[in-house]
């Protein structure tokens, strides 16, 4: 049953919820510096505390989620495994063991920052929201996913104390976008006709509005990062933290590439994690980012 019960918390979901220690990257030698480590020893303490009990939480709307969806699921290839549609673990179950999360959740972040429960409040608010009637609304369904994402990036900022450029919400923002609508243009080419059984919105889809939305998110999310590495007030004035556009750049073509070569978007962690030369330009990003702002900030 322990097991079970992990397997619909999706764990492996979670590296998702890594966007909270966003800040403490972007604020070295600005909230804190190597000359007191103590600072982000502190930091990364409450980091992770946050993470843990944000991941509880999205552990919890995840086993709502397949609650509400275990009939479409039934008719998914892959969801259909999920431990609710299939049957090892009953709804019941499911209830009691999410609301007990949300629970846990909301107690320990009281502790850290009120703010902070409002937050995940709020994201609980919307994941039901999505379970219940977003998911159906084609272009709200993907959208909703972002503001998931912009929430995260607004707990690191709020938890830590420290603030975030608006530009990097935005680019948060646009690069979630991004993979919800890759994932989408996935699970459409694999469902074929059955895409409407699948997800009522997903039946809504074409696959040239899909690829026509892909553009013009992926552009305005390669602009809004140059925009921010020239004009965010906290980075270097040599504007020198534009050396990282290459890294960014390729990251995205390289997914975009993968995209539309193998069609392997439907989980887009995935193609990350088994791509070598995007893996690749992630780590150059932050470790050119990371000496960028230690020692030209």
């Amino acid at each position: 049953m322990l097991k079970t019960f992990l397997t619909g918390m999706r764990p492996q979901q979670w590296w998702k919820n890594t966007i909270i220690y966003l800040p403490i990257l972007f604020t070295v030698n600005e909230t804190w510096d190597f000359d007191d480590l103590g600072v982000f020893s502190s930091l990364m303490l409450t980091g992770t505390l946050s993470f843990i009990l944000f991941s509880l939480l999205t552990g919890a709307t995840y086993l709502m989620n397949d609650i509400f969806d275990k009939d479409d699921d039934r008719n998914h290839p892959v969801k259909r495994l999920r431990p609710v549609a299939s049957g090892t673990m009953t709804i019941k179950q499911a209830w009691v063991g999410a609301c007990g999360l949300i629970v846990v959740c909301v107690v320990g972040t009281w502790f850290i920052n009120p703010i902070f429960t409002i937050i995940c409040l709020a994201y609980t608010g919307l994941s039901v929201g999505y379970s219940l009637i977003i998911r159906h609304l084609p272009i709200l369904d993907v959208l909703a996913i972002s503001l998931g994402f912009v929430l995260r990036a607004e707990i690191g900022s709020t938890i830590l104390d420290v603030p975030l450029s608006p530009w990097l919400y935005m680019c948060t923002a646009l690069a979630a976008l991004l993979l919800a609508l890759t994932k989408r243009r996935s699970e459409l080419i694999a469902a074929g006709e059955h895409a409407g059984v699948q997800r009522y919105s997903l039946g809504s889809y074409s696959l040239a509005f899909l690829d026509q939305l892909i553009t013009i998110v992926s552009t305005t999310c390669l602009l809004a990062y140059c925009l921010y590495t020239f004009s965010a007030q906290n980075l270097p004035s040599s504007h020198i933290m534009m050396f990282t556009i290459p890294f960014v750049a390729y990251g995205m073509f390289r997914y975009l590439f993968i995209v539309h070569k193998n069609n392997e978007s439907e989980n887009p962690i995935g193609v990350i994690l088994s791509d070598r030369p995007t893996l690749l330009s992630i780590a150059l990003w932050l470790l050119v980012s990371g000496v960028i702002l230690v020692f030209s900030r």
